[in-house]
């Protein structure tokens, strides 16, 4: 079950040495073809690392080769020299695979303004060229790890085609995606234009609706390949569907691993006049501090749901809000309703409703408690 179950594909996971755990911190991610189409998405943050400036240039083309991989440092703010490092990166790949530098996509994740050792980078290039095969998705996915406890990957089985993923993320988890690297695979036949409308349509849906903490990293992509190799063409929203499946999936992982938290959160809102709205009031209870930290502490306090709410423009009538917490309905009609004394807060799962009564539209987003362990762990380490 990884990036390599779809035909067409080889990766590979090593050590290069940027990691002072000797752990693996370089992957390498090969589309045999026949076809090569590919899209991708990344952050919004206007500060952008220089893996990202290189790879937003790549893509253009809706074709990309491979995809090249490092934890142990962000390469953003390393200057000029941080830029050239990442060219060379693109340039060893392209050299060992016979093809040109601008179809390779580089992403690094790990601390911000730590300039990563270009000889190590390269050497590592070569080992991971070596180690290329079907067989070695496992080692790629473990190689993106930075703060992660485990890796992320995710297969999803259509009519003779399949999708695989593999992610790495576990703190600074906002839209627009997360301080995540993602490598998707098909072997599907799906045109680049179609790839990014299917991956625009995915991400909106799982990525961009996971707000851990509210930060954005600087170093977020988000590339799907398209080999080709089974032949088959699926229909657009099929291909769509079973995609969205595997980000869904990924970006659950990704949220059950978040840095330290004991609970995962679904905020789901209802009736909303439109799925902006609805996005917007779960977005902003998800981002709220004080409801986090009353979730860590497993008191339902529907008040800083309801003060939440308060600070979006969605539609609403302020004196007319139901909330539920895991089932129970603590507050009608803006004023207390069930005991909440009847909310369990103990199992990790937790699920807020909120009922705006505006319209039809519904949306969830997901993020998890404000928990001590997170505050220790991010007071050591930043992406």
């Amino acid at each position: 079950m990884s990036i390599t179950s779809p035909q067409g594909f080889r990766a590979a996971g090593v050590v290069a040495g940027l990691k002072s755990t000797g752990a693996r911190d370089l992957a390498l991610v090969v589309n045999d073809g026949p076809r090569h189409d590919s899209a991708s998405v990344f952050t919004s943050n206007r500060c952008k690392a220089n893996p990202i400036l290189w790879s937003q240039e790549v893509v253009k083309d809706g074709i990309v080769r491979a995809v090249v991989l490092n934890s142990g440092g962000a390469n953003c703010y390393t200057g000029a020299e941080g830029f050239q490092t990442t060219h060379a990166v693109a340039e060893q790949v392209a050299t060992n695979l016979g093809i040109g530098a601008g179809d390779v996509v580089v992403c690094s994740t790990g601390l911000i303004g730590l300039a990563n050792d270009r000889q190590a980078l390269l050497d590592g290039v070569d080992a991971a060229y070596a180690a290329l095969s079907p067989e070695a998705g496992n080692d790629a996915a473990e190689a993106i790890m930075t703060t992660d406890s485990v890796s992320k990957q995710a297969v999803v089985e259509g009519a003779g085609w399949s999708v695989g993923g593999m992610a790495k993320g576990a703190g600074m988890l906002a839209p627009q995606l997360a301080t995540m690297l993602v490598v998707l695979t098909t072997d599907a036949v799906v045109p680049a234009e179609d790839l990014d409308t299917a991956l625009r349509a995915a991400t909106r849906v799982s990525f961009d609706r996971l707000d851990s903490d509210g930060c954005m990293s600087t170093n977020d992509t988000v590339t799907v390949l398209a080999s080709g190799a089974s032949g088959i063409t699926p229909s657009l929203p099929d291909f769509t569907e079973a995609l969205t499946r595997v980000c869904t999936d990924l970006a659950m992982q990704l949220l059950r691993d978040a840095e330290g938290a004991d609970h995962e959160i679904a905020i789901t809102v209802l009736n909303a006049a439109s799925e902006d709205d609805a996005v917007e009031v779960g977005r902003s209870v998800a981002r709220s501090a004080l409801f986090k930290t009353a979730v860590f502490g497993k008191d339902p306090n529907w008040g800083r749901v309801l003060a939440s709410i308060g600070t979006t423009a969605a539609a609403f009538d302020p004196a007319d809000l139901d909330v539920a917490m895991n089932g129970v309905w603590v507050c009608r009609n803006s004023t207390p309703h069930a005991d909440p004394a009847g909310v369990d807060l103990g199992p990790r799962e937790v699920s807020v409703t909120i009922d705006l009564k505006a319209g039809s539209e519904r949306a969830t987003v997901w993020t998890n408690d404000l928990t001590h362990a997170y505050v220790h762990e991010n007071s050591a380490y930043s992406s």
